[in-house]
């Protein structure tokens, strides 16, 4: 980053740029663009910050099932200390409130280095009232293009953009009636899957139980996915409220859309399906450019190590302890480094992230990991909770 001591805000000229948000379960999109008087969206940069939400629920999951085997062995009789308890209001599980805080840490780091106007979220994946009752509002909201990306991308994310009869993905999915309308079948979401067009066009008017006749194996879970919720989409949901609220927070204007507008917008642009990309196309804009060759920067989320103090065996006694102090020679692991080779087959200049193994330091890179010496070692900038890297 270049930064210019001598000149002022006050004095300077200064393009205002949007930071635009597509939250996810997994990953997170952000794309960081200049709109200019013809609601025309410029890309300057690309980020995808990839969440450790699963790993906080494992670690969780643990931690919960190791107290109740404590407490089943030794404190049978305590009374229950949960009770007592109640959860403030807005409350998210540790792994829901990662995502949020995993979000806004980034949003402040990018409004420390650009001037931001505001911000687009994509406020809601799917508009739920809108699948299942299309009176609600204007006729082009009931019958438009509009109402039918809701459902179709809805369906897509619930079967995992899949064939539910053959499993074939990358060919054109039709919206599939499982009770096929000739028999009474309704437009409901429970009554909707997606299928290919072979398979769709085979089945016709038959009832699903004669088509599967012989797959009675995949007639049973096809049922059991049509009664379940698309609990993904919901929990996200949970944490895009959330992140909306700390976004108005910021006083910045906060400007929202669906994921059904997204999708509309990558096909009126030829926009591929890309997290970042879907950044780019969310909220409501007149066109996208200069996208096609900035290089997304990958952020994983992978914390700053562990608090253990000690490492024990399969019965919980201690095997060995842990130094406190964790940098030897002002080096740790996750630092990105300049390491100088001087000898063996990786001689050479190395750039990357640092890994110390029993005290020793090694550098992940293009070529794979290379080993080398604190002498020759210079820190570029110290573990930050994360891992990045460019595609």
């Amino acid at each position: 980053t270049i930064i210019l001591k001598e000149r002022t805000r006050e004095a300077s000229a200064i393009q205002d740029v949007l930071v635009k948000v597509d939250p996810g379960s997994k990953s997170t999109g952000l794309a960081v663009v200049r709109k200019d008087e013809k609601n025309l969206h410029h890309a300057l940069a690309f980020i995808c910050l990839n969440h450790r939400g699963s790993k906080i629920r494992d670690a969780l999951t643990s931690r919960r099932q190791l107290r109740r085997g404590r407490r089943s062995r030794n404190l049978r009789y305590r009374a229950p200390r949960f009770l007592n308890r109640k959860k403030p209001k807005g409350w998210l599980a540790p792994s829901l409130q990662h995502r949020v805080d995993a979000v806004m840490s980034w949003m402040n780091r990018l409004t420390r280095l650009v001037p931001v106007a505001g911000f687009v979220q994509e406020l809601v994946k799917f508009d739920t009232q809108l699948m299942q009752n299309a009176a609600i509002s204007g006729v082009e909201y009931q019958q438009g293009e509009l109402a039918g990306y809701e459902l179709k991308e809805y369906l897509l994310e619930k079967f995992d953009r899949k064939c539910v009869y053959c499993g074939k993905s990358g060919v054109v999915l039709n919206v599939e009636h499982i009770i096929p309308k000739a028999r009474g079948g309704s437009n409901r979401v429970s009554n909707l899957a997606i299928a290919c067009t072979q398979c769709n066009q085979k089945k016709g008017a038959m009832p699903i139980e004669d088509f599967l006749k012989k797959k009675p194996a995949l007639l049973a879970q096809i049922r059991k996915q049509l009664k379940t919720p698309l609990r993904d989409a919901t929990a996200v949901n949970a944490t895009r409220w959330a992140l909306y609220r700390n976004l108005q927070a910021t006083g910045c204007t906060v400007e929202v859309g669906s994921g059904a507008l997204t999708k509309f917008n990558r096909h009126a642009f030829s926009v591929p399906k890309e997290h970042w990309l879907d950044a780019l196309c969310a909220g409501r804009i007149d066109g996208v450019a200069d996208w096609e060759n900035l290089r997304p920067l990958q952020a994983y989320c992978i914390g700053r190590g562990s608090h253990k103090r000690t490492r024990t065996d399969k019965y919980g006694f201690p095997l060995c302890y842990f130094s406190r102090y964790k940098r030897p020679n002002d080096f740790g692991t996750g630092d990105y480094v300049r390491v100088k080779v001087t000898r063996g087959r990786n001689t050479g200049i190395w750039i990357g992230r640092a890994t110390l193994t029993d005290g020793k330091l090694s550098v992940e890179t293009k070529a794979g990991r290379v080993k080398a010496t604190f002498l020759n070692s210079k820190c570029l900038f110290k573990s930050d909770g994360y891992k990045y890297q460019y595609l």
